[in-house]
């Protein structure tokens, strides 16, 4: 028999230092909301942009309405991990790092719901947790009344779900547009180029597949990540109550912190580039196997060459060149030069 779940009781841990707030903009909808989200290069919060959707008043109501309110949408089982009180909620790596601190694998919504239940009224409760679902798939129907219409741009929409958890500070090249359902959530957010400022992890092996800071932001160890500090003096924080919105640039270095005993995000994801262009990751992993064990002399010589072409390019570093055979420098990038580049890295890539 499981337990009824207490009244939402926030558990709100807060982090040893504070940044800057991230700007906040009243909008009445999401057609006010747009423009902004097209056109900006820093995060934003809409206050109550999506405090209309129905689950964002069913958790109002309780956890139990959440529950009631999912469960019919729920058509398969979904991937959700386990993770022992004592790591009182930081998804990480284990001692070795050779593997991760919590146990995962796919089980029905409901057995979910049992197991958070179940956990509630501990003193220390492990963190149940189900990470980034794709609603379309796994939930079908639940988008037509609790997503953004993101069109021109086709947006990729998962949901997050679960107890308290601290995911550690990571980047996504696609932009993100996060809304705060059910819960209240903590976004530590730094820019991009902090990188070099937040120690980052191996590359090939993340517990979300993606490259995290390796520091623990509720207890930073300055004596071991010093630059840590200076991540801080750049950083901004976005404190998020049920229907607030989030927009997340490209590539923004982000730490998440889900306080309650029941918390539930949506994220829209989307690229404001042709998918033909590929993935930017790609390049970063061929440049590490080809340029990066260099000699210091030859990687200073191939900085200038990204530079020129990559980085400080503009038209007028091309137009010695007749446009009908720009070719590959030819920007923006159209399908067919895209896919004859795409050929040609395919074909040297064999040899």
């Amino acid at each position: 028999m499981t337990r009824e779940m207490p009244a939402n009781t926030t558990q709100h841990k807060a982090l040893p230092f504070t940044m800057q707030p991230v700007d906040i903009i009243e909008v009445a909808n999401f057609d006010e909301a747009k423009p902004h989200i097209m056109q900006a290069t820093m995060p934003i919060i809409f206050k109550g942009l999506c405090a209309e959707w129905p689950l964002v008043k069913a958790g109002l109501c309780s956890q139990q309405a959440v529950m009631d309110y999912l469960l019919p949408f729920s058509q398969q089982p979904v991937n959700a991990c386990y993770l022992p009180p004592e790591h009182q909620g930081r998804v990480y790596y284990n001692e070795q790092f050779n593997g991760f601190n919590f146990q995962g694998g796919k089980v029905d919504l409901s057995t979910l719901f049992d197991t958070l239940k179940q956990h509630q009224q501990d003193e220390q409760p492990p963190t149940i947790y189900m990470g980034s679902t794709e609603i379309n798939q796994f939930f079908p129907g639940l988008g037509e009344h609790n997503s953004f219409d993101l069109s021109p741009y086709q947006s990729l929409t998962s949901m997050w779900l679960g107890s308290q958890s601290t995911i550690a500070a990571h980047y996504d090249f696609p932009l993100n547009l996060a809304c705060n359902v059910v819960g209240k959530r903590t976004f530590s957010l730094f820019p991009p180029e902090q990188i070099s400022n937040l120690y980052v992890g191996p590359m090939e092996f993340a517990p979300g597949g993606q490259d995290i800071s390796l520091v623990d932001f509720a207890n930073p160890d300055f004596n071991k990540h010093p630059k840590f500090k200076q991540a801080i003096e750049a950083g901004y924080t976005a404190e998020l109550a049920p229907g607030d919105v989030l927009f997340l640039p490209s590539m923004w270095w982000h730490h998440v912190q889900a306080h309650e005993p029941l918390n539930v995000l949506i994220t829209h994801w989307w690229r404001d580039s042709p998918a033909y262009l590929g993935r930017p990751t790609n390049a970063l992993l061929h440049s590490m196997l080809s340029i990066r064990s260099l000699p210091k002399s030859q990687r200073q010589a191939w900085k200038a060459i990204f530079e020129h072409y990559i980085f400080d390019h503009d038209e007028d570093d091309v137009r010695h060149i007749p446009p009908q055979a720009q070719g590959m420098l030819t920007k923006p990038l159209d399908e067919m030069n895209a896919r004859k580049l795409r050929a040609s890295i395919t074909e040297k890539l064999k040899r």
